[in-house]
């Protein structure tokens, strides 16, 4: 279940594959975590939605797809204790907050939107591209559109959406981006708020 490509309320179907899939299978970093495999397609906007039983029970949290049949969720039980744990640690989470989806450049991506706009800088090489913008947010009001791609935030390039997060999380105040909107090379201030 999610919003694939802005599309909301998307149910795919697929089968389970296996419920033990080892991280360094895959090649990621945390050597602990397993995940389930299911050839359930997951797309930009339904990775982070649940992976359901036929009894519509969430046994997983849809994170990835590594090809065409081959997708991977986390299981159920590793995001409960996540939670629990996160719950202990700090009772009321704030986070801040700027209002968009993004969806991190790949060298595929780079290429697709090279060819939809032949005049895009082409010293552009990563970064992040503005999915979606959320009425009324800080990237809205800051002037963030979709179709953005962020390359720098505070003056330190962009790679994926792990660099936002990680922005957000270790700055205060206003934050200066970095982005191409065609083909210009533009500064935005902007303030993201708690959430």
């Amino acid at each position: 279940m999610g919003s694939p490509l802005a599309l909301s309320n998307t149910v795919t179907a697929g089968v389970v594959s296996s419920t033990q899939r080892a991280s360094k299978e895959l090649g990621l970093k945390d050597k602990d975590m397993v995940y389930i495999q299911t050839d359930a397609p997951i797309t930009f906007g339904n990775s982070g939605g649940p992976l359901v039983n036929l009894d519509g029970e969430a046994i997983g949290i849809n994170s990835m797809k590594v090809t065409s049949g081959i997708s991977f969720a986390i299981p159920i039980d590793y995001v409960k204790e996540f939670l629990s744990k996160r719950k202990v640690k700090s009772p009321q989470v704030s986070k801040r907050y700027l209002g968009i989806t993004m969806l991190s450049l790949t060298p595929n991506i780079l290429m697709e939107l090279r060819m939809r706009n032949p005049e895009m800088p082409t010293d552009i090489e990563n970064g992040i591209l503005v999915w979606k913008v959320i009425i009324g947010s800080p990237a809205y009001n800051g002037g963030l559109q979709p179709g953005d791609i962020v390359t720098k935030i505070n003056g330190k390039s962009v790679y994926s959406a792990t660099d936002i997060y990680t922005s957000l999380e270790n700055t205060t105040g206003t934050l200066r981006i970095d982005i191409v909107r065609g083909r210009q090379k533009l500064t935005l201030s902007i303030t993201p708020e708690l959430h």
